[in-house]
């Protein structure tokens, strides 16, 4: 089940863009310790988030989208809009996404035997398949993100995106729905790694939220 209100705009998302607002974090700054320490969460959750919410808005007062537009609209039909829109709607929902994608490592659950057996299909095995996701977000060039998705062929695969382009959009290479995303701008981990992203990218599995990663699977497959 999808843990609070934050979630919930992923799918239900708010009706109105002007009024985008900071979504609270579904745990405590510091309860990701020591995969991501309290400094990184708050500057990064408190600041970078806060940022492109901010200028979503401000993006939105100056007319560069219709007043009333989903945040949904503005990330699928990210191409049509101006580029801050794009980066600063792409930013707001990549966050988003990325907060309720982890919890505690005590509080992270299991994955569904779906999920499970999909994924060692697709990859071979769930080994492989870490492996390939961190690959793919170790060669991410510069600052964007790496994807588990739900393609349009309704198979997993794994893709990254540049900036805050995600897999919604109508500019992504390789379309789909979103399951995970991991983040691989500098900021979300070089207070804790430095320059070390690989190391960051294979720690991070202790603190990904199966459960919720399963909750996503059965509805991008229900869809």
């Amino acid at each position: 089940m999808f843990r609070t209100a934050l979630a919930a705009s992923l799918f239900a998302l708010p009706a109105f863009a002007q009024d985008f607002t900071l979504p609270e974090l579904p745990y405590a700054a510091d309860a990701l310790d020591p995969v991501i320490n309290a400094q990184t969460m708050e500057l990064h959750h408190g600041k970078h988030h806060q940022t492109y919410v901010d200028n979503l808005n401000k993006a939105i007062a100056a007319g560069d989208a219709p007043e009333g537009t989903t945040l949904e609209d503005l990330v699928a039909g990210a191409g049509t809009f101006t580029p801050a829109i794009r980066n600063n709607a792409g930013g707001h929902w990549n966050h988003t996404f990325f907060w309720e994608s982890m919890a505690p490592a005590a509080e992270t659950g299991e994955m569904s035997p779906e999920l499970s057996e999909a994924i060692t299909t697709v990859f071979g095995s769930e080994d492989d398949f870490r492996a390939e996701f961190e690959k793919a977000g170790a060669a991410r060039f510069g600052s964007g993100w790496v994807w588990l998705i739900v393609n349009e062929q309704d198979e997993l695969e794994i893709t990254s995106t540049p900036n805050q382009d995600n897999p919604l959009m109508d500019v992504a290479d390789t379309k789909g729905t979103p399951l995970l995303g991991n983040d691989v701008w500098e900021h979300a981990y070089y207070l804790t790694y430095n320059n070390r992203r690989t190391e960051y990218l294979g720690k991070w599995w202790d603190i990904v939220d199966w459960a919720e990663i399963s909750d996503r699977y059965e509805q991008a497959l229900g869809q």
